[in-house]
């Protein structure tokens, strides 16, 4: 029989369900990516670093411009729409901000000067795994290192969980919001 990547059902492990209780929940409802983690309990405990906390270096807003366009360029809807749903008023994105982290491009008029040079960035890493040099250069004159390491660490998580829902399959959840036309 094959190992299809799927979310898990309850009755979970006795050591999944655990490691599940600390995973967020509303109303009891268990999102969907988080049951496909239970695929693994070494996942649940180690694959994607918590890092929604308000110790983050960054702002709400700079942490959801980099969740949004890191999954909006690894063309996932699931996460990006979660993102959207929980955050984006939060985090006080318009509607034409929170279009542009899948439709615009960095320097849309719609963003800060601070605000393009991190979309920049981030595109550059999605493309490359990298920054280039000039990018760089305006990045480290804005973000500090902990601001530019807690960055990357989101981009590369957030590529993470885009693998996983895209492999998966993972159906938009109700509530999410859905990529623009």
């Amino acid at each position: 029989m094959p190992h299809v990547l799927k979310p898990l059902e309850e009755p979970y492990s006795p050591e999944a369900a655990e490691i599940l209780k600390t995973y967020p929940q509303q109303g009891g409802y268990l999102l969907t990516l988080f049951r496909t983690f239970a695929n693994s309990v070494r996942f649940l405990k180690k694959g994607v670093a918590n890092l929604l906390d308000a110790e983050s270096p960054l702002t709400l807003r700079q942490r959801e411009i980099v969740i949004l366009r890191t999954t909006a360029n690894c063309d996932c809807e699931y996460e990006w729409g979660v993102h959207v749903a929980a955050f984006a008023k939060r985090a006080q994105l318009t509607e034409a901000q929170v279009a542009a982290t899948k439709s615009g491009v960095f320097d849309d008029p719609c963003w800060s000067r601070e605000e393009s040079v991190l979309l920049c960035a981030i595109d550059e890493l999605c493309v490359d795994a990298a920054i280039t040099p000039p990018t760089l250069e305006e990045v480290q004159a804005i973000y500090t290192r902990e601001q530019q390491l807690e960055i990357l660490a989101l981009v590369g998580n957030y590529h993470t969980v885009s693998f996983v829902a895209n492999t998966a399959r993972l159906a938009p959840e109700p509530f999410g919001a859905r990529f623009p036309a």
